[in-house]
């Protein structure tokens, strides 16, 4: 408790990190190949900025705001009845949505790395995975932030393994090509690898009485994942080239050897588990706070409907992160915007911080996600 209070801005960033740097990791490298390097790093620089201007949107709202609410709460306060509903059931589709991939992904890498030493399925291992974070999740904000720290340390430090390892194998002719008709194929994939929205009412919280921090840690919680996703793509498609496969792992295996599979299945755990943390308190906290549940039901509600998908037999990963990333995430974002521009007149608190430019980004951004919605709409439709 004593380390958690000396370090509030450690916790905080590590705490932004751990719900951004996920699932959508393992798909960014795919995407980067699929339509080439360069384009790749074009749409991580646009929307890394995009989702960074969001979260930052997003904790101005919060602390223009004295009472504690989650993204419903704000729709509702400075909305209406109808963004309020709109948003619950956006969140509730994109939370449930990424605590079911969560889960089978979570499942499949310690599947890999368990199963031959213990046996089980991928399944079995699954419902491990998804009873362990409940666990961690019902205790609270202060015991997750602390394992969020360690486990956000130690990912960095497998992926260090990884690159130092890997960066003797990669050709820089790896890095060349482009293919138009895969021109918007990173869109969702990043977009959804970089939300991390849900945690910044958690951050303030943590920085409680020093909430002049929240916009350093919100900025640099959010720079470090871009540089972490570059620096992973960079390796992966410098070595695997056009074999990139779509968890990134499998197509180093001719490279490395099997072994890098279980290098990647513990890399994967470490990004996976603390995204389901975070996610996991920040949905019992919306039925909590924003609905008045109390506190044992809350958690019910939170990890009830996951578990349940899950034993009824949804299994596709890409699919599922797909689906949410190109939908969810860009209308959170739309509905984060439009809060904030009621936030900066009716807010009744007196922020730490303040946007310059505030309407004109947000005006820009708003353009930006609905195009991308848009097109996603008629991709999906047309495949």
């Amino acid at each position: 408790m004593e380390k958690f209070k000396k370090y509030p801005l450690l916790y905080a960033v590590s705490t932004l990190i751990g719900m951004i740097v996920g699932a959508g990791t393992f798909g960014i490298p795919y995407a980067f190949s699929g339509v080439g390097f360069g384009i790749g790093i074009f749409y991580l620089a646009l929307l890394g900025f995009a989702v960074m201007a969001v979260h930052l949107f997003y904790g101005e709202v919060v602390l223009r705001t004295s009472e504690p609410r989650r993204l419903v709460g704000y729709a509702s306060k400075y909305l209406g009845k109808w963004a309020r509903r709109l948003t619950t059931g956006t969140i509730l589709f994109e939370y449930y949505g990424s605590l079911l991939a969560y889960t089978i992904l979570g499942g499949q890498f310690l599947s890999i790395i368990l199963s031959p030493w213990l046996g089980g399925s991928s399944l079995l291992w699954g419902l491990v995975f998804f009873a362990a974070g409940a666990f961690i999740v019902f205790w609270g904000i202060k015991t997750v932030a602390r394992n969020e720290f360690i486990m956000v340390g130690l990912m960095f430090l497998t992926l260090a393994v990884l690159f130092f390892k890997g960066a003797p194998l990669i050709r820089v002719e790896n890095f060349q090509g482009f293919d138009l008709s895969r021109l918007f194929l990173p869109y969702g994939v990043i977009l959804f690898a970089m939300g991390g929205s849900a945690a910044i009412p958690q951050v303030r919280q943590i920085l409680r009485g020093q909430e002049r921090k929240l916009k350093k840690a919100i900025i640099l919680g959010t720079v470090i994942p871009i540089v972490v996703y570059f620096l992973f793509a960079l390796v992966v498609v410098g070595i695997s080239g056009t074999g990139t496969s779509e968890d990134a792992i499998k197509g180093l295996v001719p490279y490395f050897g099997a072994w890098v599979i279980d290098l990647g299945a513990i890399f994967g755990i470490f990004a996976i588990i603390t995204s389901f943390l975070c996610l996991g308190i920040s949905m019992r906290d919306l039925f909590y706070h924003d609905y008045k549940i109390k506190k044992i039901w809350s958690f019910v509600l939170t990890f009830a409907i996951p578990l349940i998908l899950y034993l009824a037999g949804f299994k596709s990963f890409i699919f599922i992160i797909g689906f949410l990333g190109a939908f969810a995430s860009g209308l959170d974002a739309i509905i984060t915007i439009l809060i904030y521009f009621k936030a900066k007149k009716k807010g009744n608190r007196r922020p730490e911080y303040s946007l310059p430019l505030g309407r004109a980004v947000g005006g820009f951004l708003i353009l930006l996600f609905a195009i991308g919605f848009i097109y996603q709409i008629i991709y999906l439709s047309g495949n």
